[in-house]
């Protein structure tokens, strides 16, 4: 059975976890930073984070969620984006990933949110796919540059 809910300060460590797992570009130090920071109530994003554990009390995905003024797509000013969607591996393919979605759909209709969005890698062809399986349409490819001044 899934169970998917709000993270709590002692998820911490389980929701450090999960989200090396998924940006792992990120030292473990920087991570556990942004959790804190984020439990303290001083992270601007994300606003919200969910868990969902499969069993007892294991943990085998987050999302992360924010609400935009603006984002790719869409018409409304006030948007509910999925900051960060991560499964286990070992749990993929068993309705973890659209059991938080659900979930973070929900949390977006409870903020006053019309639209949701999210964004993925340009390569990242699994990303992609579970989007589209979950109903999301594909609205653009973005390449970001950037330059020191």
């Amino acid at each position: 059975m899934i169970t998917v809910r709000p993270a709590k300060q002692s998820d911490a460590a389980a929701w450090l976890q999960l989200r090396h797992a998924l940006w792992p570009e990120g030292s473990e130090a920087e991570h556990r930073e942004q959790i804190e920071q984020f439990f303290a109530g001083d992270a601007g994003e994300p606003l919200a984070v969910l868990l969902a554990e499969q069993g007892a009390g294991c943990a085998v995905g987050f999302a992360e969620l924010s609400i935009r003024a603006y984002a790719e797509g869409c018409s409304s000013d006030r948007v509910a984006y999925l900051e960060g969607w991560f499964v286990a591996p070992t749990a993929r393919g068993r309705g973890v990933g659209r059991a938080l979605i659900a979930a973070a759909e929900e949390w977006g209709r409870s903020q006053g949110c019309r639209e949701f969005a999210s964004d993925a890698q340009p390569d990242n062809e699994v990303s992609a796919a579970a989007h589209r399986a979950l109903g999301f349409i594909e609205v653009g490819l973005v390449r970001c540059f950037r330059k020191d001044l």
